[in-house]
């Protein structure tokens, strides 16, 4: 139900709605697999979800994140077995390219705990490191709105380059977290000319003589790398 990611190691990963080994859990339908594909076609089940786990992680699908691992958000399941009619109320979870799963966040609808239920969504990492998501419902009540919430794991801030590959001169927008003050902008250790246009924003353009790697931002707060090599193309 969401499209696939392509890592960084080149294979392409996703969810499955429904299925896997659990054939008693979510109706006795499944309550979902997390899968790798690899472009030449071979697929890999890297990971069946029991309700504990989280159920139906399909609807937002995976982020590699700068750690990565990948992200994602279970509909249903979690530690609240009372909650979200007896299935859960959903769940924040990480997995990596190997398949190990952890459950990083269970989402609960009691007005003790008002973080919401049924995160459809997925979440994004923002340049900050910082995961955010929505709920469809919200935690005062069954019959709420839902919630926007944000999800910390101490990963680091990171810029990140729009498009992500290109020619030599071709422009380049730089997208990151307290750009301003930046000192230096460099395509694989190649200096580059570039102006910050906001605090979240640089536009700058391939340097002669660069070459595929990492784009760097050097910031009175440190040094940014960005999340994915920029591929210079020749």
């Amino acid at each position: 139900m969401a499209p696939l990611v392509q890592a960084t190691d080149g294979n392409f990963y996703g969810t499955a709605a429904e299925g896997g080994a659990d054939t008693t859990g979510c109706a006795g339908f499944g309550c979902g697999t997390v899968f790798q594909i690899t472009p030449g076609g071979t697929l890999t089940t890297l990971l069946s979800f029991y309700l504990t786990d989280g159920a139906y992680p399909a609807y937002g699908g995976l982020v590699q994140a700068t750690d990565g691992n990948f992200y994602g958000t279970g509909i249903e399941g979690g530690d609240d077995t009372t909650g979200c009619f007896g299935y859960g109320c959903g769940t924040i979870f990480q997995i990596t390219s190997g398949g190990t799963l952890t459950t990083l966040y269970s989402f609960c609808l009691l007005s003790s705990c008002p973080d919401g239920a049924y995160p459809y969504g997925g979440v994004v990492q923002d340049t900050n490191g910082i995961f955010y998501g929505l709920t469809e419902a919200s935690g005062f009540d069954e019959q709420g709105d839902g919630t926007v919430f944000s999800f910390s794991e101490g990963l680091r801030s990171f810029v990140e380059a729009q498009p992500t590959l290109g020619k030599v001169g071709a422009n380049v927008k730089i997208l990151g977290t307290n750009l301003t003050g930046t000192t230096s902008v460099t395509f694989n250790g190649t200096p580059a000319v570039f102006k910050v246009l906001a605090s979240s924003l640089i536009a700058t353009t391939v340097p002669e003589g660069a070459t595929t790697g990492t784009v760097q931002v050097v910031t009175p707060s440190g040094t940014l790398s960005s999340n994915v090599n920029f591929r210079v193309q020749p």
